[in-house]
């Protein structure tokens, strides 16, 4: 059992009846407690507690382990404890949250787990304009997983070939590129689905996704918590964005300022007057169709009111992340992650290059400074 086999990993048996700790000598393949009972692992690699229910079947056979779920958003203080707190992306939208994301582009682990321990709420790791697919994206997503972050998967293109290498992986969502119709945002759904909802192909048995088939509850939660994100990002997508939006399964519409302005013929002005209006119009619709959607299911019988499209969208150099969520915007993706380094790097050249001290010059200030801050 690879998720408890090595690496200073701490294992504690927990009576169901007595509540006692008793640590095993050795983990074998086979258990056999004296009464049902629950195992508790904490991972040192993993950083994440899993709890494991164990039904004893005989003495001669193997245990039978069910229910078992990885805390994903903080560590459980209490390995005896088997609640566990995870909060999904599509749950605080669902609360009212405006969620605030990265773009990962650079395809590294690194700067993954900075982001994820910055704060940021998800981090889109771009498989349509970074250099990386499936296999350099797997080191990305076990970073963010390490910093607790929730992870984006863009696809290259919309298929389903792509789709599913990437849910295989276990990301909390798929932003889907180029969606111009209804038809278009229909596949996506279905390609984010296993039949007989969708086309998706199956080995939940064995993928990471389903902690490699430990995870038996996997099946059951999957589409409720799988962020399915639509990007309309042309002139013919914005035409039919509210049909778009009403696609059952389509969770976010993500707009994409760039593609929308080339298409008008503004490749290199996104700020243009007529691409902000087209832009607006469109949030407008969007923001409508939720309005509609919300208030229909709450009068509903039984209804939550807290499904319908959610509005996501990038944030430019002439529109602030804080005037899109001012706007309405449930999703704003604030920065590139290659974007703040050559912002950094352009600007810690030019301070250099920039100075006034002469070479050989002592800068008086500075030294100053220097007898302050020793004698102190």
């Amino acid at each position: 059992m690879a998720a408890v086999s090595s690496f200073s990993t701490t294992i504690t048996a927990t009576a169901a009846t007595g509540g006692q700790r008793n640590p095993p000598p050795f983990l074998s393949k086979t258990l056999n407690p004296p009464n049902p009972s629950f195992l508790h692992l904490r991972s040192n690699q993993t950083l994440a507690p899993v709890s494991i229910s164990i039904t004893p079947q005989s003495s001669k056979k193997r245990a039978s382990f069910s229910r078992i779920r990885a805390a994903s958003s903080s560590l459980d203080p209490d390995p005896g404890s088997l609640t566990h707190h995870s909060r999904t992306l599509k749950s605080r939208l669902a609360a009212g949250e405006t969620l605030y994301g990265l773009f990962l582009l650079s395809f590294s682990p690194s700067l993954a787990e900075i982001a994820g321990l910055a704060g940021y709420d998800y981090v889109v790791v771009d498989m349509e304009h970074g250099p990386g697919g499936i296999a350099e994206a797997l080191p990305c997503l076990r970073a963010l997983a390490a910093a607790h972050t929730p992870a984006i998967l863009r696809l290259p293109e919309p298929s389903a070939a792509w789709a599913k290498k990437a849910l295989d992986l276990g990301p909390q969502g798929l932003m889907f590129p180029m969606i111009e119709t209804p038809a278009d945002a229909e596949l996506a759904v279905s390609y984010s689905r296993f039949p007989p909802r969708g086309v998706r192909g199956s080995a939940h048995t064995v993928v990471r996704a389903s902690a490699y088939g430990i995870d038996d509850g996997y099946l059951a939660r999957v589409e409720e918590e799988l962020l399915v994100m639509c990007q309309v990002e042309t002139v013919a997508g914005v035409a039919e964005i509210e049909a778009i939006a009403a696609v059952e399964g389509v969770d976010v519409v993500q707009m994409g300022p760039l593609d929308l302005s080339a298409s008008m013929g503004y490749l290199w002005d996104p700020g243009n007057r007529k691409v902000r209006e087209v832009m607006k119009d469109a949030e407008r619709r969007v923001l409508g169709m939720r309005k509609k959607v919300v208030a229909a299911e709450a009068a509903a019988e039984g209804g939550s009111g807290e499904r319908g499209p959610y509005l996501g969208g990038f944030a430019m150099p002439h529109d602030r992340p804080e005037d899109m969520k001012m706007r309405g915007y449930h999703m704003v993706a604030g920065a590139v992650d290659l974007g703040i380094f050559r912002q950094a790097v352009v600007e810690d050249v030019r301070r250099f290059r920039s100075a006034e001290v002469e070479i050989g010059e002592e800068d008086d200030e500075d030294e100053a400074k220097d007898e302050e801050y020793w004698s102190e």
